[in-house]
């Protein structure tokens, strides 16, 4: 299961690499073709400014009997310029002795343009001056030496780019597609399970309703039929509120406002409800609050929908005539619930998947196993905590903390607490017992639980 989602993400990582390296060296070639562009258009410029500059001096220094200040390319650190006259009958005079012959389809040439003069390439320009024509020129050695080592440098550098790219684009991808995968896969499975959960109820609703369409029966058979029918239907009913639930708190991007809410309060409020289920098994349901406020910040609708599948869960699976405890304490800087239970607890394997959607922990009959999920959704989304461990009790103690929040009078967070719809106990009703039991491993939770 897992290394099927992690090999369909390497490969995926891969492939992303591959095409993010590719756009990459396309844009490295074209930016280092440009620089090298820029580079050689630049370096022509100054050798064309050094050429328009020496045809400035060239003529002061050609003056019959007279000697002749060197060009400005002839100075140190300069490539020397090279000189022509060309006289009015014809002949051409070198500045220097070594200087090539210039070509006679060079002797009128004008602004400067890129020649080949002895197999050397060159800029050359020239200008009249009186009845003599003067051209000058200089070799491109600089400009070759230039693309050259930038030609070196890109070629150099291309690899080692190129190899950062590809590794740092497969370790993002896998990164990002990794959760993807993982939610995309769970998606599926959800799908799955949703689907086999509701095949259920309605393939028994189909067979009941087929065998009674088939023939006339008992009144007594007619009402057992109908008995499973709407047993069918409330667990479907309750399986498709859940999936409502989980989609939208999906979908939705921000959660409702919290408020202070004294879970001690709730808590009461919501063992009150399970008294009728409690009384029915003969369960000994008890809240243990302590006598300051427990207040936290939440949204009390959440808070009452956690206690609600705690409790649940906790008279679902505690054997008839067990005990079913509820703790709110202070532990440090932070608010814990404490639900204990007599049944046959979460095997240690178990506890890493328990909140995973669909997934039971044990065989016993009964829920569709979203009822953790919904729990860790809202623990997740209001900053709390978890806990999960063996109970006194010898069943299992689910735990749950978040940080105070600032105290108020419990009166008034009382009727804040109250605000999920559900009304708090009538006179006569069980009520919070002042302080923690003898026993009770509230006190004794540590500062921050840890989710496993």
């Amino acid at each position: 299961m897992i290394g099927a989602p992690g090999r369909d993400v390497r490969r995926r990582s891969i492939r992303v690499a591959l095409t993010a390296t590719a756009l990459v060296a396309i844009a490295y070639l074209v930016v280092s073709v440009a620089v090298v562009a820029i580079v050689t258009n630049n370096l022509t410029a100054q050798i064309d400014a050094h050429l328009i500059d020496a045809l400035a001096h060239v003529p002061q220094g050609q003056q019959p009997g007279g000697g002749r200040e060197p060009p400005p390319g002839d100075r140190p650190g300069v490539l020397p310029t090279l000189v022509w006259t060309v006289r009015s009958d014809g002949t051409v005079i070198k500045n220097e002795s070594d200087n090539p012959d210039l070509p006679a389809d060079l002797q009128a040439v004008s602004g400067p343009r890129t020649a080949t003069i002895d197999g050397v390439d060159v800029r050359i320009a020239g200008a009249p001056f009186g009845d003599d024509y003067v051209v000058v020129a200089q070799t491109l050695d600089t400009v070759a030496q230039a693309q050259s080592t930038l030609v070196v440098a890109v070629l150099l550098i291309a690899p080692l780019l190129l190899l950062v790219v590809f590794l740092g684009a497969v370790a993002i991808g896998r990164r990002v597609a990794t959760p993807i995968e993982l939610a995309r896969r769970r998606q599926l499975d959800f799908t799955a399970d949703a689907s086999h959960e509701l095949r259920t109820p309605l393939s028994v609703i189909e067979a009941q309703t087929s065998l009674a369409l088939a023939q006339e029966r008992p009144a007594a058979w007619y009402r057992s039929a109908f008995e499973r029918v709407d047993h069918e239907a409330g667990r479907m009913r309750r399986l498709v509120d859940d999936l409502l639930w989980l989609a939208r708190f999906d979908a939705t991007e921000a959660q409702p406002e919290s408020e202070p809410v004294d879970l001690g309060v709730l808590a009461a409020q919501t063992a009150d409800r399970f008294a009728v289920v409690a009384e029915a098994r003969r369960l000994h349901l008890e809240v243990r609050a302590a006598q300051d406020s427990m207040i936290v910040a939440a949204p009390p609708e959440w808070l009452d929908r956690l206690l609600g599948v705690l409790l649940d869960n906790a008279c679902k699976y505690a054997p008839d005539g067990t005990a079913v405890t509820v703790d709110v304490a202070a532990a440090g800087n932070r608010i814990v619930l404490i639900v204990d239970d007599a049944g046959p607890g979460i095997p240690d394997e178990e506890r890493e998947r328990v909140f995973d959607r669909f997934h039971r922990a044990t065989d016993a009959k009964g829920g569709a196993g979203l009822g953790l999920a919904i729990a860790d959704a809202i623990v997740r989304a209001t900053g709390g905590r978890w806990q999960i461990s063996t109970s006194p009790l010898g069943g299992a103690r689910m735990s749950v903390s978040w940080p105070r929040a600032l105290a108020a009078p419990r009166e008034a967070v009382g009727a804040r607490g109250t605000s999920a719809g559900r009304p708090a106990p009538a006179a006569g009703q069980a009520a919070p017992a002042a302080g923690i039991a003898s026993g009770a491993a509230g006190p004794g939770e540590p500062d921050e639980p840890a989710r496993p």
